[in-house]
């Protein structure tokens, strides 16, 4: 896993974002933002992801000016546009298919439910001045840590001037 302190790696990625698909720049985003959320995942519709996923939209990150959320997964594109769509993701869904970006942040699962080269389950925090200032990993996808990992990155963003609420994380809720 990426080392908090270090230099963010920069990605250009296909997503989902407002029903459309684009090319995400982190280098916009971090150039816009005080801090970056980003959250990995192995494949769309994983209850335990889609729990965190759904705490964060339900915290309303993705609605402040000076906070930007991302989530990253192994599934396709076309894939994203249903997980945003049935679960009202409000944020820009990356498809991380060969796991080129979670590599890049030694986030690679080597395999997982019978995947291979998939984005482990993460939350890394990067600050304005492209520093990895949080960075905590599942040991499965499946696992039900409390708290989780984005729970935990709520400390971090405060640290950073970016006053969120701590989503609160249901894994047993419609997933």
């Amino acid at each position: 896993m990426i080392d908090v302190g270090v230099k963010a790696p920069d990605f250009i990625a296909p997503a989902v974002t407002d029903g459309t698909a684009v090319e995400l720049a982190l280098f916009r985003l971090v150039d816009g933002h005080e801090a970056v959320a980003l959250c990995f995942a192995p494949a769309n519709f994983v209850p335990t992801c889609t729990a965190v996923l759904a705490a964060v939209r339900d915290a309303g990150w993705h609605e402040r000016d000076d906070l930007a959320v991302v989530a990253l997964t192994g599934d396709s594109l076309y894939s994203g546009f249903a997980y945003a769509d049935r679960f009202g993701l409000p944020f820009p869904i990356v498809s991380d298919f060969h796991a080129g970006v979670a590599d890049s942040y030694d986030l690679t699962a080597e395999s997982w439910e019978s995947h291979s080269h998939i984005p482990r389950r993460a939350t890394v925090v990067i600050d304005g001045d492209w520093t990895v200032r949080f960075a905590e990993a599942t040991t499965d996808a499946l696992d039900r840590p409390a708290p989780s990992p984005v729970q935990n990155a709520t400390a971090t963003l405060r640290d950073l001037g970016v006053d969120v609420d701590r989503p609160r994380v249901n894994y047993d809720g419609p997933w």
